[in-house]
């Protein structure tokens, strides 16, 4: 069983996969651990297919091939690969050549210092500033404030991950980059390293300013299932009442108006204002009565535990690796 996975989601990047094998090959060579690269052809319309084939025939120890039928995009090549990975570390690496694999021995020896998750910082990025690098920082400081896990970078793929942290994560949409949030919901610790980055030498980058508005609905979501998914009544409670209660005290105040200085009451728009947001918020409290079944019955069907064990000492196993956690 190889000790470290490296897996690599490849779409439509043939000329970068023979150098890139061969930089990965020397980098983990100084290693000296047990290895794997898993890649997972992300529907390629070139000839990386090929080429990972080859590759495959001249390195059958080391090279794993995944082929999706379409291509799915980067969040789902990274889960297949994660399906597919054997290794207890597993390293995420882009296939443009950008990120480079010679920083790998640096992430594996930061893991080994005690962390569960080690985040490259590509702190000089080789990309157009205003269309790549500018976005990419407002939006790291936007996930950083919305999640509370601090990271100069969750654009850069070149990651490294203790497995026990992403089991029992589901991937979707552009969530890849949120995974460091996942881990650390599960009480991973999580440190940050620079790392290289190279300018694209072949193909064209396939990311634009229209993954932004992806990327921003995708925290949405993130938010909320990293805050308010086990007790979601929290919100949609909270968002209630914070229409029901000023509604009521306008509403106590148009009935005094209308007793004291005889104004009328059910001509005012006001009194409208006011029953329409105590109905919303009626709906929203029982909104969140409604996600609360939901979540329960999840938990309770699938046996799905509310808790992360880290190590177990004297019950007749010990162990470093968390087998039961959250499912965020």
């Amino acid at each position: 069983m190889p000790r470290v996975s490296i897996i690599v989601p490849v779409f439509n990047e043939a000329p970068n996969l023979q150098p890139l094998h061969e930089r990965i090959h020397k980098a983990m060579e100084r290693v000296g651990v047990s290895w794997e690269v898993v890649y997972v052809d992300d529907g390629s319309t070139d000839a990386s297919p090929h080429i990972l084939e080859a590759l495959a025939r001249q390195d059958p120890e080391h090279v794993r091939v995944v082929e999706l039928r379409r291509n799915f995009g980067q969040t789902a090549a990274i889960a297949a690969g994660i399906d597919h990975a054997q290794g207890d570390v597993l390293v995420f690496l882009d296939a443009d050549l950008q990120n480079d694999p010679e920083d790998i021995p640096k992430l594996l020896a930061k893991l080994e210092e005690g962390y569960d998750v080690v985040s490259g910082w590509r702190r000089h990025r080789q990309d157009p500033f205003l269309t790549r690098v500018l976005p990419s920082r407002i939006a790291n400081a936007l996930i950083s404030w919305v999640t509370g896990v601090h990271l100069h970078d969750y654009g850069c793929t070149l990651k490294a991950y203790r497995r026990e942290v992403l089991t029992g994560f589901r991937l979707y949409g552009e969530m890849h980059r949120f995974i460091p949030a996942y881990a650390a919901s599960v009480g991973a610790r999580i440190a940050e390293v620079e790392v290289r980055h190279h300018p694209r030498r072949f193909g064209r980058s396939k990311y634009g300013l229209n993954r932004t508005v992806k990327v921003l609905l995708d925290l949405i979501t993130v938010k909320f299932l990293l805050a308010f998914f086990h007790k979601p009544m929290y919100l949609f409670g909270g968002m209630g009442l914070l229409l029901v209660v000023p509604s009521m005290l306008l509403l106590v105040f148009l009935v005094v108006r209308r007793a004291v200085w005889k104004v009328a009451l059910f001509t005012s728009p006001l009194f409208q204002l006011s029953l329409m947001f105590i109905i919303l918020g009626f709906q929203s409290i029982l909104m969140g009565l409604i996600a609360e079944l939901l979540v329960r019955t999840y938990h309770e069907a699938q046996g799905k535990p509310v808790y992360v064990v880290r190590r177990r000492l004297n019950l007749g196993v010990e162990s470093h690796h968390a087998d039961t956690r959250v499912d965020p």
